[in-house]
């Protein structure tokens, strides 16, 4: 059962994260945002351990292991990150983001913070330089190697929905 529960909690998680992102300006805004999306990633390495785990190859269990190490790893940076920004505005309110921005953007007084948030949302996302658990060149693809049609449609879903979703924190924290 934990099989198919995985990609049904992978996606679960990356939609839920879009909760902390303040759409409507006083509509619903989180006070301990910034909190919540880091618990919410966090959450999602499980996810991926189970699903390496519980279809019963060692290949998978090699690749989600190796999946979870590098995302635990890149999170610890982009707390880091992210409290320097805590620091400095002195609220976890994503929407008291906008409200510090007025009148000049964090990329312009930041713009090597900038650099590095980027970075680290392209390692957050498996994407091109980082892409460690699913690299082209080797035989298998990583912890979903044995997922199929379903299974495989979810898993890909909630990893693109991470990347709409770091690309909106993105915009949202430096612009």
């Amino acid at each position: 059962i934990s099989y198919y529960f995985s990609p049904i909690f992978s996606l679960f998680i990356s939609l839920i994260v879009w909760l902390c992102i303040p759409l409507f300006v006083k509509l619903f805004s989180f006070n301990l945002g910034i909190l919540f999306f880091l618990c919410c990633t966090s959450l999602g390495v499980y996810a991926v351990m189970v699903a390496g785990w519980s279809s019963n190859s060692n290949y998978a269990l090699l690749g989600g292991l190796r999946a979870v190490a590098q995302t635990i790893s890149y999170e610890v940076s982009m707390a880091l990150v992210l409290l320097s920004f805590v620091f400095l505005i002195g609220s976890y309110n994503i929407l008291d983001f906008f409200y510090y921005q007025s009148y000049i953007w964090f990329v312009v007084i930041m713009f090597p913070v900038s650099l590095v948030w980027f970075c680290i949302c392209l390692a957050e996302t498996n994407r091109t330089p980082f892409d460690f658990a699913e690299g082209e060149s080797e035989l298998v693809s990583g912890f979903n190697i044995e997922y199929k049609s379903g299974g495989f449609a979810l898993i890909f879903m909630a990893e693109y929905a991470s990347i709409l979703f770091m690309s909106m924190l993105f915009c949202v924290i430096f612009f």
